[in-house]
């Protein structure tokens, strides 16, 4: 698999990242373990987690046994090369006590929990999960206002997780900081706080990206190509949508819409249509939807790489089959087509 340098850092990782959000849940430690061993020999060497993770449901009582199962991995493989990624849960969560904001003392005491789980001496990639003055993702887009925040409070609140970046880097518990969830005015004034106070730059901005959800194709694009922050992709299947399972509006057992029957916001009045009209395109152009939707993303003009999840082993086989196929200048303008067609689905 080919491997690329990540942004401005000195990390490479290879084109998919691996996502582990189903382990513990959907995903047993076997299968979790089995996944991590063929992503491996696949030439993966690039995992992200979270700290609230497991999901489906995310709840106070599992979160961490996502990075606790990809840790006892880690110290069975010992695996060499490997970059890890993982969040800070934000403001609100479930998975944290008191739904507490992200702060430098919570997230002092998250790293270290992170640590202990992982079984890693550093983490390679540190990403707050979302900002804690709010967001439009997770389909919040709606009703979205940003008149309630505080600019003020904003810059306080940058300047201090920045600093205690700085402090943990040197001590060598991380090596970047990092966004998810974030928006282009919010990325501009983290990397501005950071040029100006001498601060630690961050290096991606992890956010839902797919045939289905493009919201990051104009403002942040632009932010992120002309301060290379490359895309970490969450979501580039749609959260299944895009394989076609859920096709004709059916829910097969053990699936994800089984225990999220609207995944998460993503069914829609339109968003069928928009299934249908990319199945067909994959099948016009001879290519597997699942192999089409990811491959998409890596044919972006800005610096976008996948993250791959699998509820198991066997689709995660069906993910990796998917690895150099090319989209065609055709297939990407029938890509185009339908979009303008039918955007914003959800």
């Amino acid at each position: 698999m080919r491997k690329i340098r990540l942004g401005q850092s000195d990390l490479t990782v290879s084109e998919y990242c691996l996502g582990t959000m189903t382990y513990g849940s959907q995903t047993d430690e076997a299968d979790a373990h089995r996944q991590l061993d063929m992503a491996m020999e696949a030439g993966i060497n690039f995992l992200d987690a979270a700290e609230m993770y497991p999901v489906n449901p995310v709840t106070m009582d599992t979160a961490g046994d996502t990075e606790a199962i990809v840790g006892r991995w880690i110290a069975d493989r010992k695996p060499q090369d490997l970059i890890v990624a993982t969040k800070i849960t934000g403001k609100g969560s479930v998975a944290i006590r008191d739904r507490a904001p992200i702060t430098a003392d919570r997230m002092r005491a998250a790293v270290d929990a992170s640590l202990r789980r992982m079984q890693v001496e550093c983490i390679d990639i540190y990403q707050l999960h979302w900002p804690n003055r709010g967001s439009y993702h997770f389909r919040q887009l709606w009703g979205f206002d940003p008149t309630g925040q505080d600019r003020a409070e904003t810059v306080a609140h940058m300047t201090e997780i920045l600093t205690l970046a700085q402090e943990l880097i040197a001590a060598g518990k991380i090596r970047h900081i990092a966004l998810s969830n974030e928006t282009a005015w919010g990325l501009g004034l983290w990397l501005q706080l950071a040029e100006s106070l001498g601060l630690p730059r961050v290096l991606s901005i992890q956010n839902e990206y797919s045939l289905l959800c493009r919201y990051f194709d104009t403002d942040l694009a632009e932010a992120c190509w002309n301060e290379q922050v490359p895309l970490l992709a969450y979501s580039p299947l749609a959260a299944g949508l895009l394989t076609g399972k859920y096709a004709g509006n059916v829910t097969p057992e053990d699936s994800r819409r089984a225990r999220n029957s609207d995944l998460g916001g993503r069914i829609t009045g339109r968003v069928f249509e928009a299934v249908s009209g990319y199945l067909g395109i994959a099948q016009q152009h001879g290519l597997d939807p699942v192999h089409m939707a990811v491959q998409w993303t890596l044919s972006r003009p800005v610096p976008t790489l996948p993250i791959i999840g699998a509820t198991t082993s066997g689709q995660l086989a069906h993910l990796l089959g998917g690895v150099g196929v090319d989209l065609t200048d055709e297939a990407k303008a029938d890509i185009d087509q339908l979009h303008r067609a039918i955007p914003m689905v959800y």
